[in-house]
């Protein structure tokens, strides 16, 4: 049985925490506002007081509370112990997180799916010291636990490059999706969306990064006309339309590169 502490009750600390007391661990917890603990969760007055003699603290707060958990659980850790940051934490400021003092194994953790609908399954990405401890805990969870090459902040260089991708991805079909239901068009641009979405990946990605680069110049007045179109006619949000028109501008003024180098 290992002890195990989720600084961080929310939704997804909750389901780490309740997933923990399932598998036979010793949880003890700590937040300062969630109403609620989890079934089996001892739940601490201070992050200070939940640390003391855990094995493992898995930190699962907003990333602007990161700088501040660390400097309050780290020092009362015991060495060899593993303090593992789940925030969204820049990589920079995981590398500062890592370099604090203490006997402890830190760990930065990137959480690469919806913990809401796939729970402790969550795919994850770790680096750092504290890694292989993270892997051992979370994957008889079910977890996949992908070890990054790297000391702490690669994990989430990873997330974040993911991010543009997946955040990105998710706005600009909220947008199409939004201005579709608006000019009455919302099936069949959902149509569309999940055609672009099919098929071969690596061939879509190679279309996108030379096509766009080749007609970014014609491309940028389309994308101005369709922001026109979404703000004026169809009174919908353009922003994500409005910043590819930007993004086609730049492009279209920048040296061509080869095929190859896009690669």
């Amino acid at each position: 049985m290992t002890v195990c502490t989720v600084i961080g009750l929310g939704e997804a600390g909750a389901t780490y925490a309740a997933a923990l007391v399932a598998a036979g661990h010793h949880v003890k917890g700590f937040d300062p506002v969630a109403p609620s603990t989890p079934a089996g969760v001892v739940r601490a007055s201070t992050a200070a007081e939940a640390c003391a003699g855990a094995d493992i603290v898995l930190v699962l707060t907003g990333a602007a509370a990161a700088p501040f958990v660390a400097e309050e659980c780290l020092p009362v850790l015991a060495e060899g112990s593993c303090y593992a940051d789940f925030t969204s934490s820049a990589p920079q400021v995981m590398q500062e997180l890592g370099r604090i003092p203490s006997g402890a194994l830190f760990a930065d953790v990137a959480i690469l799916g919806p913990v809401p609908t796939e729970g402790a399954r969550t795919p994850l990405m770790v680096s750092g010291p504290g890694s292989a401890a993270v892997a051992a805990l979370l994957a008889p969870l079910g977890a996949d636990v992908e070890i990054a090459d790297g000391e702490p902040g690669a994990a989430m260089a990873h997330k974040l490059l993911r991010s543009v991708l997946m955040k990105g991805l998710a706005s600009v079909v909220v947008e199409a999706v939004t201005a579709g239901r608006a000019a009455g068009l919302e099936e069949w641009i959902r149509g569309q969306i999940a055609r672009q979405l099919a098929g071969d990946g690596q061939a879509v990605i190679d279309r996108f990064l030379v096509g766009t680069a080749k007609h970014a110049q014609r491309r940028s007045k389309e994308m101005q006309d369709t922001a026109g179109y979404l703000a004026d006619d169809l009174k919908v949000p353009a922003e994500m339309t409005t910043a590819a028109a930007a993004a086609l501008v730049r492009m279209a003024a920048e040296p061509a590169q080869p095929a190859a180098a896009l690669r």
